[in-house]
């Protein structure tokens, strides 16, 4: 079973999400800062009407805060009913892996990250982190923002 891929950066290194979640990708927009969320969660924009929660992918991750520019984009992913907004430093491309390639991270003392990732797949010459998006957000704190 091969699986579909959009790929993007978020400080420096290459990330992959399941093309089935990803709703749309949007050009970097200002956010509107709320109180009392957790700090990986940047703000709110408007997605047509709607109030669209925000997440800064590199501080959810444990990294440094995103200092956004117009070169950033939101990609707009869906999980379980609620929309909510990943600031990335680009988007690379759409890629193709075989189940079988998809592999398991190898937990490394004190890597926080890997509890996020779905695995890992090598594509062409790069490894391609892949994203599990239950795990990376606190869903009901998404609610909260929107």
């Amino acid at each position: 079973m091969h699986r579909e891929l959009i790929t993007f950066e978020v400080s420096g290194q290459l990330f992959g999400l399941d093309i089935m979640a990803i709703r749309e990708i949007r050009a970097w927009s200002p956010v509107t800062r709320l109180p009392n969320v957790p700090a990986y969660v940047a703000g709110v924009v408007n997605l047509r009407g709607a109030v669209l929660p925000v997440i800064d992918l590199a501080a959810r991750l444990g990294w440094e805060t995103t200092q956004a520019t117009q070169r950033h984009a939101i990609i707009v992913a869906q999980l379980g009913g609620q929309a909510f907004g990943l600031i990335v430093e680009s988007v690379s491309d759409i890629v193709t892996i075989s189940g079988d390639a998809l592999q398991q991270p190898t937990a490394i003392a004190g890597d926080a990250i890997a509890s996020f990732l779905e695995g890992l797949a090598a594509v062409e010459e790069q490894m391609v982190m892949v994203l599990d998006l239950t795990k990376l957000g606190d869903v009901e704190s998404q609610r909260e923002a929107a």
